[in-house]
């Protein structure tokens, strides 16, 4: 990166203002209870993006209420239910064990009654795994026939050898990522996902401003949005937006709302530029990322019921 130098966009970056301001807009609207429809954007209206901030979307909200501040608070236990439910990234299935097995704890933790209720699951033909992300199988590090018990060893195996007293020692967000990141199934980009879970959570606590890590569908959205550049790396474009997303959403007209006064993240620009390069495929279909997609999968459905927004406290949030 070259000093008092600056990242080159393309005519897309207005996209990307455009898309996380009108993103936020509707997340307060509907955090304030305000009757639908929250957009007149026929992309947002037809398609499922996830929120301007991480830690406002479903998932991560019930991460955070109801598994990491919720129950033994622990370390062994925030970390270990911190695994099981990010590893399938799904709320039933987490529901599901529960109801079968009792409260999740690592004190009962037996990875062969976990995988008998999830073969049961599997078996009936019901999903397990969270479409978000891609979890390695894993098969030839632990040789089980089926991905959930390979993960169910994989965290037993995790917590075996020390991992809570890991992240507890880690002197920064990068040290948390690089715990994960020495793990079997863990690349990169999953290792930055988990070391953000876990610093939800009052195990460690370092500012999201301290490091990121550009996931394959960020990299796509800031191609399009950035001309590509041998002296700006993904990560350090990444952190140019974030440190000037004042000037630059108002200089393309838009106010972009943050937080209740929490600015956007290194985390929450990461995943916009991912949204984006969705988002581009329908209102900008020539644009080139990397990857060569041209559709949006899911399809927006409104939520069964309104998400009463709960931040880590830490945060001080003022709403």
């Amino acid at each position: 990166m070259l000093k008092g130098s600056h990242p080159k966009p393309t005519d897309l970056y207005r996209t990307f203002w455009k898309f996380a301001s009108e993103r936020q807009r509707i997340l307060i609207a509907q955090a304030n209870g305000s009757r639908p429809p929250h957009t007149l954007d026929p992309v947002l209206l037809k398609y499922r993006f996830t929120n301007a901030y991480r830690a406002a979307d479903r998932v991560s909200q019930y991460l955070i209420r109801h598994v990491l501040y919720q129950g033994d608070t622990s370390p062994d236990e925030v970390v270990f239910r911190s695994l099981i439910f990010r590893t399938f990234n799904r709320i039933e299935t987490w529901e599901y064990l529960a109801q079968c097995l009792g409260p999740i704890t690592y004190k009962t933790f037996d990875p062969n009654r976990y995988a008998g209720v999830l073969d049961a699951v599997f078996a009936s033909g019901k999903t397990i795994y969270s479409p978000a992300y891609i979890m390695p199988s894993q098969c030839g590090t632990f040789a089980e026939p089926r991905k959930h018990r390979n993960h169910l060893n994989l965290i037993q195996f995790m917590m075996r050898s020390d991992l809570t007293t890991q992240l507890e020692d880690a002197r920064s967000l990068k040290e948390v990522f690089q715990t994960y990141y020495q793990y079997p199934m863990f690349g990169p980009f999953l290792a930055f996902q988990f070391a953000i879970d876990i610093n939800y959570s009052r195990i460690v606590d370092f500012s999201e401003m301290d490091y990121v890590v550009a996931g394959p569908g960020a990299r796509s959205g800031l191609h399009k949005c950035f001309h590509v550049s041998n002296s700006w790396s993904d990560d350090d474009t990444i952190r140019y937006v974030t440190d000037n997303q004042e000037v630059d959403s108002k200089a393309f007209g838009e106010h972009f709302e943050s937080l209740w006064g929490r600015p956007l993240q290194l985390i929450d620009v990461q995943n916009l530029f991912c949204e984006v390069d969705k988002y581009t495929r329908v209102s900008h279909p020539g644009a080139q990322g990397i990857g060569g997609r041209t559709r949006i999968k899911r399809l927006y459905s409104p939520a069964p019921q309104q998400i009463e927004y709960w931040f880590p406290p830490k945060w001080h949030l003022k709403r």
